[in-house]
């Protein structure tokens, strides 16, 4: 049974959210065990086995809208096509679509609106961060900022997201008040990537946020996470309406 994790929120009835981990599923060595990502250079079998056992568990409507992640700015409606859209963010206004994102170390932030309407999956890497997704996909979907509530899913943690000084003089240099999340350790500039995603959101006027606690880095039976073993899985993050 894949295990999976929910937001700690308020969400109208009708909104479903989940986010998996990597546990319960029948990929083998570094992508154990639970890989949905499909271009990982996981077994292509194992993968469509995962995501089938995971479309089975959840009870799922119909299958997920898998996206080809670029780590730029787009954001689709959550149709299933054969050939994944390319985006980083996937929103529906249908229920029985899903929207899901892929991440393993990167930040799954999902929304929802409180009437439970319009539903929104973001993944969120410091690139996303730094050219404005989350802005971005709000001003698509032009909705009252003040009737959106948001979920930072599980990524990595400032002490363990080592940068150059160079990036975080770029984050700063787009918005002086984020030099707030970085630090300098003995290992380097550490960014804070959940505070500048929460920061963001809550300059857009939404301030209804919850966050998971933990970090996909230090959590090594329950998270992929690229920066710590280079080869490895995807787990998912998906939202719905009923």
């Amino acid at each position: 049974m894949p295990e999976t994790l929910t937001p700690g929120w308020r969400a109208p009835p009708n909104v479903r959210a989940v986010c998996t981990t990597r546990r319960g599923g029948f990929s083998e060595g570094p992508h154990a065990s639970l890989n949905l990502g499909s271009h990982v250079q996981d077994d292509a079998e194992a993968v469509q086995r995962n995501r089938a056992h995971l479309r089975q568990a959840l009870a799922l409507p119909e299958e997920p809208c898998w996206l080809n992640q670029t780590h730029g700015t787009g954001v689709v409606e959550a149709i299933p096509s054969e050939r994944p859209p390319e985006a980083d963010a996937a929103f529906s206004r249908t229920p029985g679509q899903v929207c899901a994102i892929l991440t393993a170390d990167c930040l799954p932030i999902l929304l929802c609106n409180r009437t439970g309407t319009t539903v929104l999956a973001i993944h969120a890497g410091w690139r996303g961060l730094l050219d404005g997704i989350i802005p971005h996909c709000l001003q698509t979907l032009a909705e009252d900022p003040a009737a959106w509530m948001a979920w930072i899913g599980p990524g990595i943690s400032q002490a363990a997201y080592t940068v150059g000084p160079d990036l975080a003089a770029r984050f700063i240099a787009r918005e002086p008040r984020w030099s707030r999340h970085f630090i300098t350790t003995t290992q380097g500039t550490c960014a804070d990537l959940p505070g500048i995603a929460a920061e963001q959101l809550m300059a857009a006027g939404i301030y209804n946020i919850t966050r998971y606690a933990g970090c996909t880095a230090a959590e090594h039976e329950r998270f992929f996470s690229y920066r710590r073993d280079g080869l490895t899985g995807r787990f998912a993050s998906l939202i719905w309406l009923t």
